[in-house]
């Protein structure tokens, strides 16, 4: 069994580009726009035509995306997040 980057003992799963698209719900243009910005994890070859994720890669990029989101909506309403500690 191969570990994830992390060792945690999880084997690493690849992701194809149909599974991406309904985890992040962006459309195949955006995935590879953003992968081209740098703002996507980047795809492994599988073959010669054929590409996939690495799932915790995916799963931290959606972590992100989620943190990202909420920092800005909490800045926009004028509301300290640490205050609430």
């Amino acid at each position: 069994m191969q570990l994830n980057q992390r060792g945690k003992g999880m084997p690493r799963k690849i992701l194809r580009l149909p599974i991406v698209l309904d985890r992040t719900g962006l459309s195949r243009s955006s995935v590879y726009q953003r992968v081209t910005e740098g703002r996507f994890p980047r795809p492994v070859s599988l073959g010669a035509r054929a590409v996939g994720w690495i799932e915790t890669e995916v799963e931290e990029w959606i972590a992100r995306q989620i943190e990202v989101s909420r920092e800005i909506r909490t800045q926009r309403a004028g509301v300290n997040p640490l205050s609430s500690r």
